[in-house]
């Protein structure tokens, strides 16, 4: 489900349509409508999300962490349970091999 369409279930929830919406968080009528061909900025979102009595991350689907995901390398690297992917593609085992040699400065 888009944004849009989360705008638009939330909105009816309330009586509003994606016009109102727009109007009530200070934005022109059509401004959300406008999403569809680029990313709005969170602060605008946010706006959106106060008028609909939801969370940033209710509309995004987006989790807000107040501080960085920490992952043990070596551990993930060791784990063969996890595929390790750079880009979608799973790493070859012979380059997991090199990136351990890496790891361990050999």
């Amino acid at each position: 489900m888009t944004m849009i369409d989360k705008i638009k279930k939330y909105g009816k929830l309330r009586n509003m349509n994606i016009k109102q919406v727009a109007l009530k968080a200070g934005l022109s009528e059509n401004a959300i409508y406008g999403w569809k061909n680029h990313k709005p900025a969170k602060p605008t979102v946010e706006s959106v999300a106060r008028v609909l009595g939801v969370s940033y991350s209710d509309l995004t689907g987006e989790t807000e962490t107040s501080e960085p995901k920490q992952i043990d390398l070596k551990a993930t690297i060791d784990d063969d349970d996890v595929i390790m992917t750079y880009d979608g593609k799973p790493i070859p085992a012979e380059d997991l091999a090199l990136i351990k040699r890496l790891m361990r400065g050999e």
